[in-house]
Formats: structure tokens, sequence, C-alpha cells
């Protein structure tokens, strides 16, 4: 399900928050050519009882660089991560250096479920289950419509 339009205050919430409840992990990405200031930093900190590994990737949940890497921090959810996660923005696709670590995603078994690729202010849900579409449906505002192609993981 690609999303229509950014999700943000309400929605936004609503959505971290079925997110949370249906994942069991999230990352965060640091770019090596981009500088974070305080307030990114301060998030990675708050997140830290969260943090399962910081690895160097080049590619993460719909997000591919060409020669280059960048760190993705791999997170366990819990209601510690969703205060945080919630409090600290108020939009999905605010998620961009250097004011907050890149590219809020979520995933369940392993498996991408939210794609959010915040500098291109676009973002999808891969999910064929019926309870959770129904769910996302039931977010009130947030615009989503149907899709069959997959881009890499």
């Amino acid at each position: 399900m690609i999303i229509v339009s950014e999700p943000k205050n309400s929605v936004y919430r609503n959505l971290i928050n079925l997110a949370f409840d249906l994942c069991d992990k999230f990352i965060l990405v640091e770019r090596k050519d981009i500088d974070f200031n305080g307030n990114a930093k301060s998030i990675l900190e708050k997140l830290e009882v969260n943090l399962i590994e910081v690895k160097e990737q080049s590619s993460w949940a719909g997000n591919k660089l060409g020669d280059s890497t960048a760190y993705v921090y791999h997170y366990n959810t819990d209601s510690h991560a969703r205060e945080i996660i919630s409090e600290v923005s108020d939009s999905l696709y605010s998620w961009v250096q250097p004011n907050y670590p890149e590219d809020l995603s979520f995933y369940k078994n392993g498996k991408s479920w939210l794609v959010n690729n915040a500098h291109e202010k676009s973002g999808y849900i891969i999910t064929e289950k019926k309870a959770e579409i129904d769910m996302i449906m039931s977010i009130e505002g947030l615009e989503v419509e149907d899709f069959d192609y997959l881009p890499f993981d």
C-alpha cells in the first residue's frame, strides 16, 4: 500500500502506534555524508536501551545507496521506544538528517512492513493480511492506495 500523502500529527501517531503493535523491530539510519546535529544524536541516545546492533549497510528497507554505505541502527519495539518515536517527531517524512536519523522504518518477522524513504517523501506498507489492511484503512486521515510492485528490501 503506497502512502499517498505524508502522515502528520495524529495520523502519524496512529500509524506509528499500529507499527509498534504489529512489528518487532525498527531501524534508523545515519548517512556518512551528512552530519548529525544535537537533536539527531539525542534521539539515538534516548533509544540506546532498545538498540540491538548497528550495521554498516548499502541498502535497507526499500533504500539503496550506490557505492557507499551508511550506519543502520536496528532496534526492538517496546513502550519506551514507542513513546520516544511518537514524541520526537510529528511527521513520517521529517526523519531526515541532519535534524533526525534517516528513514524510520519497521520490520515484522524479519521483513519490511513500513518502508520510509523520508528525503524522497515516499513510503509504503507491505502486508497481505486482511486484518492488518483493515487496521491500516481505519486510521482516520491516512491516504493509501494499493500497488503490486515490491522494490528491493
